[in-house]
């Protein structure tokens, strides 16, 4: 059996008020013989130990050249029962259902949550043979996935246990759903509609790519149709999509859920780099932070520890814009698979801090997903802390995401080469057996303010930090990704950029300074 040790950073130094964790997570990698691999699919687990997986893929990255990216010969097309305690796997075919079911349930980033006995399943992207082209799926799927468990296992029939019903506010592939307060929240994600083209919609084959902008609140039915809907919009800070968004404990001891980055900002093809909280009251971007070391969905586990009253959320692998190459902390806007195990760290004040705590043993995690033996969790899924008793213990585990071979592949013609879906489980230990190590404080903020009044025609700007480098700049970016005005080479920390030519609406100013960026959104009215 191999083991990887994750130690983390203890913050040591009595200037600053970040929380300090003592503990390490561990990984003890197992197998089981004959496990197909599969990434970005739904899964559920019941109480003795077996895990549910549906949909996702089988392949690696996809493929850059759209007549390659989404094949539906790499849909997941079975549904999976494997078990990490037993080493036990069960495997079923996908085509008992009808055909709507059969096609939205192999598709891949569906969003999905676990209540009681039912899995919530919304959306997903993917070949339809009845549209004939990609679709976004406009649908919810409500399964009962103990019996259907108990059916594969035994061999039966599962049709009977999946409900499904149409709506087109269901129609999301990469955002997330999650259950707080009696009430589901859809967060992000988006509508894709038409094949993957990296050279943009006006190219053939064009396609159709609306982000929701949202977060979708509703109760369902008996029926499953839904009720009481509310949807928050903000082009702004909402606009993201295959990310993690997690449950947290929040200072003030109110359940909530934070969204992690995500992609892509308007002014470039880069993560958004701030969080967002979110509560049954709305939502606040977290001022003054910026995580660096995980931007795509990747396996993740929040620890709430009550003593202290502090969250720590960590994130195995997956890709991010910034990576360490010979322990340096260095960005790549190209997005690579990283080996990073971090943390986000939020304290009794609410102030949050992220530490690299070690590696993966690969480039690993990307659409992997966790899994918590319950009984040291919450019913929200947040690991108690407290319940450890400062005892090594195996918390959970971690199946499946993309295995490369290499951090940056997107670029070449040979993705099916160095990048596949894996079928790796990884044992999650928590252990408290720390020693004292040196903090890797990584965020590190361009900020910069400005002013501006209804009717004004300029923005009063100001960089908030001493140049380093001879000057920074400035960009105007419309919500369409378009530079409008650039002002360069700023030798004063003090601007002024007319907005007098702009027609009403959003816009995004952005300022480059000193190796870093920063994107903040402004109104013309």
């Amino acid at each position: 059996m191999k083991q990887f040790v994750a130690s983390l950073a203890i913050l040591v130094s009595s200037t600053t008020l970040f929380a300090q964790p003592k503990f390490n997570v561990e990984l003890k990698e197992l197998s089981i013989d004959g496990l197909q691999g599969t990434h970005s699919f739904v899964a559920a687990q019941d109480g003795d130990g077996n895990i549910l997986v549906i949909g996702g893929r089988t392949d690696g990255l996809h493929k850059r050249r759209p007549f390659e990216a989404f094949l539906e010969s790499d849909n997941n097309t079975n549904l999976v029962v494997f078990n990490p305690r037993t080493k036990k796997q069960y495997v079923a075919d996908l085509s008992e259902l009808s055909t709507v079911l059969y096609e939205q349930l192999q598709s891949t980033n569906m969003q999905f949550e676990q209540v009681g006995d039912l899995l919530y399943i919304t959306g997903g992207y993917g070949y339809s043979t009845t549209a004939k082209d990609h679709i976004t799926y406009p649908n919810l799927v409500v399964v009962e996935y103990k019996k259907v468990i108990n059916a594969i296992i035994n061999e039966e029939s599962f049709n009977d246990y999946f409900s499904q019903v149409s709506d087109t506010r269901f129609q999301v592939t990469g955002g997330h759903l999650h259950f707080l307060n009696d009430t589901f929240y859809l967060v992000g994600g988006q509508k894709f509609m038409g094949r993957y083209n990296p050279m943009g919609p006006d190219h053939g084959p064009g396609f159709v790519q609306e982000y929701t902008n949202e977060i979708r609140k509703f109760t369902l039915k008996s029926n499953y149709s839904i009720d009481h809907y509310n949807a928050i919009r903000d082009t702004a800070n909402l606009h993201r999509r295959d990310y993690n968004v997690v449950k947290q404990i929040f200072a003030n001891g109110e359940v909530g859920l934070t969204a992690f980055t995500g992609v892509f900002q308007y002014a470039a093809d880069v993560p958004w780099l701030n969080v967002v909280n979110i509560t049954s009251g709305g939502y606040n971007v977290v001022s003054g932070f910026e995580q660096k070391l995980s931007q795509y969905h990747s396996a993740n586990l929040p620890v709430f520890d009550s003593t202290n009253n502090e969250m720590h959320t960590f994130f195995f692998g997956g890709m991010a814009q910034f990576t360490y190459r010979n322990n340096v902390l260095t960005e790549d806007t190209d997005v690579p698979f990283v080996k990073t195990i971090s943390v986000v760290s939020r304290n009794s004040k609410g102030q949050l801090s992220e530490y690299k705590v070690g590696e993966m043993p690969g480039y690993l995690g990307a659409g992997a997903e966790f899994f918590a033996i319950e009984k040291w969790f919450t019913n929200q899924g947040i690991l108690k802390l407290d319940a450890l008793n400062n005892q090594k213990t195996l918390v959970g585990y971690i199946y499946g995401g993309i295995e490369s071979d290499e951090e940056n592949i997107f670029f070449t013609n040979t993705v099916d080469q160095t990048s596949r879906a894996t079928n790796k489980i990884f044992e999650v230990y928590v252990d408290f057996s720390t020693s004292s190590i040196e903090p890797v404080e990584v965020h590190q903020t361009l900020d910069f303010e400005f002013t501006y009044g209804r009717g004004d025609r300029n923005l009063k700007v100001e960089l908030l930090e001493d140049l380093k480098s001879d000057s920074w700049n400035l960009t105007i970016v419309n919500m369409a990704g378009n530079v409008l005005t650039t002002q360069t080479d700023l030798r004063r920390t003090q601007t002024k950029v007319s907005i007098s030519y702009l027609p009403y609406g959003i816009y995004w100013l952005v300022a480059e300074a000193n190796g870093k960026r920063m994107s903040k959104p402004f109104r013309v009215y």
